[in-house]
C-alpha cells in the first residue's frame, strides 16, 4: 500500500466531476487501501478519488464509530434534511477553514469494494464528511458554498499567501 499526493486547490482535477466505476476490480480494490492509507496520513475524516488525481467516482470514509473505514464506489446522495451550520476544512485547501451549511441528515446509497449494494444513513460529522466528499466528485469544494464575500475572502488569502504544506491540521479536514 502507498500514500499518494493530495491534490490542492488550483489543480484542474478538482474541478471536474469524476466518471463512475465500471467494474471492481483489483486495480480499484488496491486504490481503495491506497486512499485509506493516506486518509489516515493526512489525518482526515474522508478522501475522494480525484483529491489524489484519480478522476473515478469513489471515495473513503472513516465511519466514526470505530469500525474502520468504509469505502463507497459510485457513492448517491438519495434522500437529505434539515440544516446545520459548522466549520469545515479540506485536504486539498491546507489551512483553510470556514463555516458551511450542509443537510443534517442523508441517505447514500452506494457499492462497497465486492460490488455489493450499501445503503448508509447518516447524521451529524458522517453526514457531513459523505456531503463534502460527494462535492469533490462533482468537482465541487467547500468554499464553493460559502457566500460570496466569505469565499472572495478566502481566494484572497489563498493569493495573498498560497497554500501552507505545513498548515497545522485539525481533525475535521475532509
Amino acid at each position: 500500500m502507498a500514500i499518494l499526493g493530495v491534490r490542492k486547490y488550483g489543480d484542474p482535477v478538482l474541478r471536474r466531476r469524476a466518471e463512475r466505476v465500471r467494474e471492481v476490480t483489483p486495480e480499484i480494490r488496491a486504490t481503495v487501501r491506497d486512499m485509506i492509507d493516506t486518509m489516515y496520513h493526512e489525518v482526515g475524516l474522508g478522501l475522494a478519488a480525484p483529491q489524489v488525481g484519480v478522476a473515478l467516482r469513489l471515495m473513503v470514509v472513516d465511519e466514526e464509530k470505530g469500525r474502520g473505514p468504509l469505502a463507497l464506489i459510485n457513492p448517491e446522495i438519495v434522500e437529505e434534511g434539515g440544516r446545520v451550520v459548522a466549520e469545515e476544512g479540506c485536504l486539498s485547501i491546507p489551512g483553510i477553514f470556514a463555516t458551511v451549511a450542509r443537510a443534517e441528515w442523508v441517505r447514500v446509497e452506494a457499492q462497497g469494494v465486492e460490488g455489493q449494494p450499501l445503503g448508509l444513513d447518516a447524521r451529524g460529522l458522517l453526514a457531513r464528511v459523505l456531503q463534502h466528499e460527494m462535492d469533490h466528485l462533482d468537482g465541487v469544494l467547500f468554499i464553493d458554498r460559502l457566500d460570496p464575500i466569505e469565499r472572495d475572502r478566502v481566494k484572497r488569502q489563498i493569493r495573498k499567501g498560497g497554500l501552507r504544506e505545513d498548515a497545522p491540521r485539525r481533525a475535521f479536514a475532509l
